[in-house]
């Protein structure tokens, strides 16, 4: 068997999920709540993972969504919503793949809530992000990473 293939026996699961992070602020409080509000949503998000040993692995998936009404901050929420996952007899792309897309697009729906629930408990109106195409965003930074290698060898 080449180191290609994936084992037949090979497992993944989900372990945990859980918030390892959260921050709500809202800065300009309470004159955030007056005026009219027409907010510039500006969405920040990215990933990584950590080995915890050696067939069990955190990935974390970062979210800052900060809104600014009338050019001031009006809140700024945070949430590094993080999994545990057993991934075992894959070949190192297929566990790249797992942990760079896979696993944050199981985590997404979680840190979507939590955000909107963040938001709601600041007394902003309801905040739902849409959903995220971990694929692409996987894809693109493959691409990303190749080109930069690519410039390091000329």
């Amino acid at each position: 068997m080449s180191e290609a293939q994936a084992d037949p026996s090979g497992q993944f699961a989900l372990q945990r999920i859980y918030v390892k992070d959260l921050s709500f602020e809202v800065p300009g409080a309470p004159d955030a709540f007056t005026g009219e509000w027409k907010p510039d949503i500006k969405l920040d998000l990215n990933s990584k993972n950590n080995k915890i040993s050696e067939d069990t692995f955190e990935v974390v998936l970062n979210i800052t969504v900060t809104a600014t009404n009338l050019d001031k901050v009006a809140f700024l929420a945070e949430v590094q919503q993080a999994g545990i996952f057993l991934i075992k007899g894959m070949p190192p792309e297929q566990i790249q793949h797992l942990m760079g897309a896979y696993c944050p697009n199981v985590l997404f729906p979680y840190a979507r809530e939590t955000i909107s629930d963040l938001v709601n408990r600041g007394s902003f109106p309801q905040l739902l992000l849409a959903p995220v195409n971990f694929d692409a965003l996987y894809a693109e930074a493959l691409k990303r990473q190749s080109k930069d290698e690519a410039s390091e060898v000329h």
